[in-house]
Protein backbone atom coordinates (compact mmCIF):
# COMPACT_ATOMS: atom_id res chain seq x y z
CA UNK A 1 0.00 0.00 0.00
CA UNK A 2 3.03 2.22 0.45
CA UNK A 3 3.33 2.76 -3.31
CA UNK A 4 -0.15 1.32 -5.37
CA UNK A 5 -3.47 1.72 -4.53
CA UNK A 6 -4.05 -0.71 -0.93
CA UNK A 7 -5.79 -4.38 -1.47
CA UNK A 8 -5.97 -4.13 -5.43
CA UNK A 9 -4.70 -6.64 -7.97
CA UNK A 10 -2.19 -3.51 -8.96
CA UNK A 11 -0.87 -3.37 -5.84
CA UNK A 12 -0.60 -7.54 -5.35
CA UNK A 13 1.03 -7.44 -8.95
CA UNK A 14 3.76 -4.88 -8.41
CA UNK A 15 4.80 -6.85 -4.81
CA UNK A 16 5.13 -10.06 -6.72
CA UNK A 17 6.59 -8.36 -9.55
CA UNK A 18 9.75 -6.60 -7.03
CA UNK A 19 10.27 -10.49 -5.77
CA UNK A 20 8.42 -9.89 -2.05
CA UNK A 21 7.93 -13.63 -0.64
CA UNK A 22 4.61 -13.70 -0.28
CA UNK A 23 1.45 -11.30 -0.38
CA UNK A 24 -0.67 -9.95 2.46
CA UNK A 25 -4.10 -9.12 2.61
CA UNK A 26 -7.65 -8.47 4.54
CA UNK A 27 -10.76 -10.00 3.72
CA UNK A 28 -14.31 -9.49 4.45
CA UNK A 29 -18.00 -10.29 3.60
CA UNK A 30 -20.02 -8.19 0.98
CA UNK A 31 -24.16 -8.02 1.74
CA UNK A 32 -23.98 -10.96 -0.71
CA UNK A 33 -21.44 -13.23 1.23
CA UNK A 34 -18.42 -12.81 -1.41
CA UNK A 35 -14.94 -12.81 0.02
CA UNK A 36 -13.79 -8.93 -0.78
CA UNK A 37 -10.24 -7.90 -0.59
CA UNK A 38 -10.17 -4.92 1.66
CA UNK A 39 -8.92 -4.25 4.84
CA UNK A 40 -11.39 -1.66 6.70
CA UNK A 41 -14.73 -2.83 7.75
CA UNK A 42 -16.29 0.59 5.40
CA UNK A 43 -14.97 1.26 1.86
CA UNK A 44 -14.40 5.12 2.84
CA UNK A 45 -10.65 5.67 3.39
CA UNK A 46 -9.85 3.62 0.43
CA UNK A 47 -12.68 4.14 -2.29
CA UNK A 48 -14.79 7.01 -3.49
CA UNK A 49 -17.86 5.68 -1.95
CA UNK A 50 -18.87 5.52 1.64
CA UNK A 51 -20.20 3.26 3.85
CA UNK A 52 -20.02 -0.42 5.04
CA UNK A 53 -18.59 -3.26 3.32
CA UNK A 54 -21.45 -5.52 4.56
CA UNK A 55 -24.15 -3.14 3.70
CA UNK A 56 -23.37 -3.49 -0.19
CA UNK A 57 -23.50 -6.37 -2.91
CA UNK A 58 -20.59 -7.20 -4.75
CA UNK A 59 -22.09 -5.71 -7.74
CA UNK A 60 -22.50 -2.59 -5.86
CA UNK A 61 -18.66 -2.80 -4.49
CA UNK A 62 -17.33 -3.16 -7.57
CA UNK A 63 -18.49 0.45 -9.02
CA UNK A 64 -16.22 2.25 -6.68
CA UNK A 65 -12.58 3.27 -7.34
CA UNK A 66 -10.18 1.38 -5.33
CA UNK A 67 -7.24 4.41 -6.21
CA UNK A 68 -5.98 4.60 -9.74
CA UNK A 69 -8.80 3.05 -11.45
CA UNK A 70 -8.60 -0.03 -9.83
CA UNK A 71 -11.88 -1.53 -8.84
CA UNK A 72 -12.32 -3.93 -5.64
CA UNK A 73 -11.15 -7.55 -6.01
CA UNK A 74 -12.27 -10.52 -4.93
CA UNK A 75 -10.05 -13.66 -3.37
CA UNK A 76 -10.38 -15.95 -6.12
CA UNK A 77 -9.70 -12.92 -8.32
CA UNK A 78 -6.10 -12.58 -6.34
CA UNK A 79 -5.29 -15.98 -6.61
CA UNK A 80 -5.78 -16.10 -10.41
CA UNK A 81 -3.80 -12.76 -10.72
CA UNK A 82 -1.05 -13.52 -8.94
CA UNK A 83 1.32 -17.00 -8.29
CA UNK A 84 2.63 -15.48 -5.14
CA UNK A 85 1.96 -17.57 -1.24
CA UNK A 86 -0.58 -15.49 0.23
CA UNK A 87 -1.32 -14.25 3.80
CA UNK A 88 -5.06 -13.98 4.48
CA UNK A 89 -6.64 -11.96 7.21
CA UNK A 90 -9.74 -13.00 8.29
CA UNK A 91 -11.74 -10.39 10.58
CA UNK A 92 -14.22 -12.68 11.89
CA UNK A 93 -15.75 -16.40 12.29
CA UNK A 94 -17.90 -15.40 9.16
CA UNK A 95 -15.42 -15.25 7.00
CA UNK A 96 -13.48 -17.64 8.17
CA UNK A 97 -15.99 -20.10 6.69
CA UNK A 98 -16.67 -18.36 3.30
CA UNK A 99 -12.51 -18.66 2.93
CA UNK A 100 -12.78 -22.29 4.20
CA UNK A 101 -14.85 -22.99 1.48
CA UNK A 102 -13.06 -21.47 -1.65
CA UNK A 103 -9.33 -23.35 0.17
CA UNK A 104 -11.55 -27.05 -0.05
CA UNK A 105 -12.83 -25.99 -3.08
CA UNK A 106 -9.26 -25.14 -4.93
CA UNK A 107 -7.10 -26.83 -2.68
CA UNK A 108 -5.40 -24.01 -1.33
CA UNK A 109 -3.66 -25.12 2.26
CA UNK A 110 -0.17 -25.17 0.59
CA UNK A 111 -0.68 -21.82 -0.81
CA UNK A 112 -2.92 -19.77 1.49
CA UNK A 113 -1.85 -18.94 5.19
CA UNK A 114 -4.58 -17.51 7.22
CA UNK A 115 -4.96 -14.74 9.76
CA UNK A 116 -6.56 -13.00 12.69
CA UNK A 117 -6.44 -10.48 15.42
CA UNK A 118 -9.73 -12.80 16.96
CA UNK A 119 -8.72 -16.16 18.66
CA UNK A 120 -12.14 -17.96 17.71
CA UNK A 121 -11.56 -16.98 14.05
CA UNK A 122 -7.86 -19.00 13.74
CA UNK A 123 -9.55 -21.83 15.81
CA UNK A 124 -12.66 -22.30 13.01
CA UNK A 125 -10.48 -21.95 10.28
CA UNK A 126 -8.34 -24.46 11.83
CA UNK A 127 -10.85 -26.81 12.46
CA UNK A 128 -12.98 -26.73 9.48
CA UNK A 129 -9.49 -27.01 7.22
CA UNK A 130 -7.14 -29.66 7.74
CA UNK A 131 -3.67 -28.99 7.26
CA UNK A 132 -4.31 -24.73 6.99
CA UNK A 133 -1.14 -22.92 8.40
CA UNK A 134 -2.67 -20.11 10.89
CA UNK A 135 -1.43 -16.70 12.73
CA UNK A 136 -2.42 -15.12 15.83
CA UNK A 137 -2.41 -11.63 15.34
CA UNK A 138 -1.93 -9.12 18.39
CA UNK A 139 -1.05 -5.41 18.26
CA UNK A 140 -1.32 -4.90 22.31
CA UNK A 141 -1.00 -8.15 23.97
CA UNK A 142 -0.49 -9.50 27.44
CA UNK A 143 1.54 -12.13 28.88
CA UNK A 144 -0.94 -14.56 27.96
CA UNK A 145 -0.27 -14.13 24.22
CA UNK A 146 1.72 -17.11 23.40
CA UNK A 147 -0.65 -19.02 25.41
CA UNK A 148 -3.52 -17.93 23.55
CA UNK A 149 -2.01 -18.55 19.99
CA UNK A 150 -0.95 -22.44 21.21
CA UNK A 151 -5.06 -23.03 22.20
CA UNK A 152 -6.28 -21.95 19.34
CA UNK A 153 -3.30 -24.30 17.17
CA UNK A 154 -1.64 -20.99 15.29
CA UNK A 155 2.08 -21.54 13.98
CA UNK A 156 3.29 -18.13 14.27
CA UNK A 157 2.45 -14.95 15.88
CA UNK A 158 2.27 -11.86 13.82
CA UNK A 159 2.82 -9.18 16.70
CA UNK A 160 3.66 -5.29 16.70
CA UNK A 161 7.17 -4.18 16.25
CA UNK A 162 7.46 -1.00 17.87
CA UNK A 163 6.17 -3.29 21.23
CA UNK A 164 7.71 -5.73 20.97
CA UNK A 165 10.37 -7.31 23.35
CA UNK A 166 12.73 -10.17 23.80
CA UNK A 167 11.12 -12.01 26.18
CA UNK A 168 7.97 -11.99 24.26
CA UNK A 169 10.36 -13.74 21.50
CA UNK A 170 11.98 -15.64 23.84
CA UNK A 171 8.39 -17.43 25.29
CA UNK A 172 7.60 -17.59 21.73
CA UNK A 173 10.09 -19.38 20.43
CA UNK A 174 10.17 -21.82 23.64
CA UNK A 175 6.48 -23.20 22.45
CA UNK A 176 7.71 -23.93 19.06
CA UNK A 177 6.23 -20.52 17.76
CA UNK A 178 7.28 -18.22 14.15
CA UNK A 179 7.51 -14.98 14.84
CA UNK A 180 6.40 -12.06 12.54
CA UNK A 181 6.80 -8.16 13.07
CA UNK A 182 4.47 -6.15 11.51
CA UNK A 183 4.79 -3.02 9.62
CA UNK A 184 7.94 -2.85 9.13
CA UNK A 185 8.64 0.55 7.12
CA UNK A 186 11.72 1.99 8.97
CA UNK A 187 15.48 1.20 8.88
CA UNK A 188 15.14 1.00 12.09
CA UNK A 189 12.31 -1.48 12.58
CA UNK A 190 14.37 -3.66 10.18
CA UNK A 191 17.19 -3.47 12.04
CA UNK A 192 15.24 -4.22 15.24
CA UNK A 193 13.77 -7.79 13.32
CA UNK A 194 17.10 -8.90 12.33
CA UNK A 195 18.24 -8.90 15.73
CA UNK A 196 15.27 -10.40 17.05
CA UNK A 197 15.48 -13.10 14.19
CA UNK A 198 12.53 -12.81 13.13
CA UNK A 199 10.98 -15.47 10.52
CA UNK A 200 9.22 -12.97 8.78
CA UNK A 201 8.15 -8.77 8.13
CA UNK A 202 5.57 -7.10 6.73
CA UNK A 203 5.89 -3.96 5.00
CA UNK A 204 4.35 -1.56 2.94
CA UNK A 205 7.68 -0.14 1.17
CA UNK A 206 8.78 -3.92 -0.68
CA UNK A 207 12.03 -1.72 -1.68
CA UNK A 208 13.24 -1.37 1.96
CA UNK A 209 14.82 -4.91 2.04
CA UNK A 210 16.97 -3.38 -0.65
CA UNK A 211 17.86 0.01 0.72
CA UNK A 212 19.08 -1.04 4.04
CA UNK A 213 20.69 -4.03 3.45
CA UNK A 214 23.92 -2.66 3.92
CA UNK A 215 22.92 -1.04 7.52
CA UNK A 216 20.91 -3.32 8.59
Amino acid sequence: MGVEPENTLRSFAHAERVGMDAIELDLHLSKDGALVVMHDTDVDRTTDGTGAIADRTLAELRELDAGQGERVPVFEEVLDAVGSPVQAEIKDVAAARALAEVMRRHELVERVEVSSFHDEAVAEIKSLVPGVRTVLIASRWGADVVDRATAVGAERLALNIRRLTLETVERARAEGLGIIGWVVNTADHLRLARAFELDAVTTDFPEIRHATRQSA
